[in-house]
């Protein structure tokens, strides 16, 4: 095997002659050996190189929380980093979308960091279909674009199966985003940022810091394909533009116990709004303490069996909502709405204006 070519990087060759050819083989065959079963039981020398260029990258990729365990790639991304277009450029140098994962980073609990390579926005068809999977049309290809976090996402993960249950960060799991439709349709396709995937981790830890059970997070929905987020129609209160099209929200609700439902998070007794908005409180102590983080946050009523949740995205920009669904709301309702966010955000507000240079404001915004 070939160790060297004409299409070898300078860095690579400064690698190789560095740690020498048997450290790198090494390093392939215990790659290969710690992941059985994937797109790296085969690793070449050549991948080996771009495994351990990437690796001093990882550090910049685990987030504020330290807790993400995955990297999404797209195409357009590589373009900026050239061992990502190696790591998962075929011979012809064509883009092949699979997942990598790193040796020597598993995280405490044993799950190992992995690069995922999506595919290209561009392999959605005319009809809305990725493969067998209905996508639909974002606002942008339909003309509506209200400023650029509402542009197309550049790519899409591919989730199977087998891979579906790989965490991408200590306590999510790929299957977690999945659209709630299309059951029997594989492989599925998500959109996902990974600052959301941070800010939720985060959120975890400062409820955990405050006393609150939160290991055991529920994630309502994810991901919304933009087919299956219009067929929710209007009634169910989404927004036609809504952030779960664009894989930086979630809705979620704390069950400790795994009872399927939302925990009694303030200690009251009762399961009710009053526990999303322990919440919504832990979300503004982030966004105080990460400010480019800043994003929406709803607390709703019960809507189904698991009760009260809480929507958390990452819009870049701040917002705030209460919804009741079915829930008549009162003639004060706006007015409660300006109370809470001001009682809940008022120590980072400075901080978030100065994040973005401008005013924020609080505002009633569906997700």
């Amino acid at each position: 095997m070939r160790l060297l070519s004409h299409r070898t990087s300078p860095t690579s060759i400064r690698l190789v002659l560095r740690l020498g050819v048997g450290a790198v083989a090494l390093y392939a065959s215990t790659l290969s050996a710690q992941a059985p079963n994937s797109a790296s039981d085969s690793l070449t020398l050549k991948q080996a190189i771009a495994h351990m260029e990437v690796s001093r990258f990882v550090e910049a990729w685990v987030g504020r929380s330290g807790k993400l365990l995955a990297h999404f790639v797209a195409p357009s991304h590589a373009l900026a980093v050239p061992v990502l277009s190696r790591l998962f450029g075929d011979e012809q140098g064509k883009w092949t979308p699979r997942i990598e994962r790193m040796a020597g980073r598993d995280s405490s609990a044993g799950h190992a960091f992995t690069l995922i390579g999506m595919r290209n926005f561009e392999d959605k068809s005319a009809d809305g279909y990725v493969g067998g999977y209905n996508m639909g049309f974002w606002p942008a290809e339909r003309g509506h674009v209200r400023n650029a976090a509402y542009e197309n996402p550049q790519g899409f993960i591919e989730v199977t199966p087998e891979n579906q249950d790989l965490f991408i960060s200590e306590h999510f799991r790929l299957r977690d985003f999945i659209t709630h439709d299309q059951g029997d349709v594989w492989p599925k396709y998500v959109v996902l940022r990974e600052e959301l995937l941070d800010k939720l981790e985060l959120v975890i830890d400062d409820l955990k810091e405050h006393g609150v059970a939160a290991d055991h997070i529920h994630v309502l929905s994810g991901f919304r394909t933009p087919q299956y987020n219009h067929d929710l129609g209007e009634a169910s209160g989404r927004a036609d533009d809504s952030r779960h099209q664009f894989g930086d929200a979630a809705d979620v609700y704390i069950d400790a116990n795994n009872s399927g439902h939302m925990a009694d998070l303030n200690h009251d007794g009762r399961i009710d709004m009053k526990d999303s908005k322990v919440i919504l409180a832990a979300v503004a102590r982030v966004e105080a303490e990460y400010p480019e983080l800043v994003g929406g946050t709803g607390v709703y009523h019960a809507q189904g069996s698991h009760g009260p949740f809480a929507h958390i995205d990452v819009r870049g920009s701040l917002a705030r909502w209460v919804r009741g669904g079915s829930v008549k709301r009162p003639k004060h309702h706006r007015r409660s709405v300006r109370k809470l966010h001001r009682s809940l955000t008022k120590k980072h507000s400075y901080a978030v204006r100065s994040a973005k240079g401008k005013k924020s404001s609080a505002h009633r915004s569906p997700a």
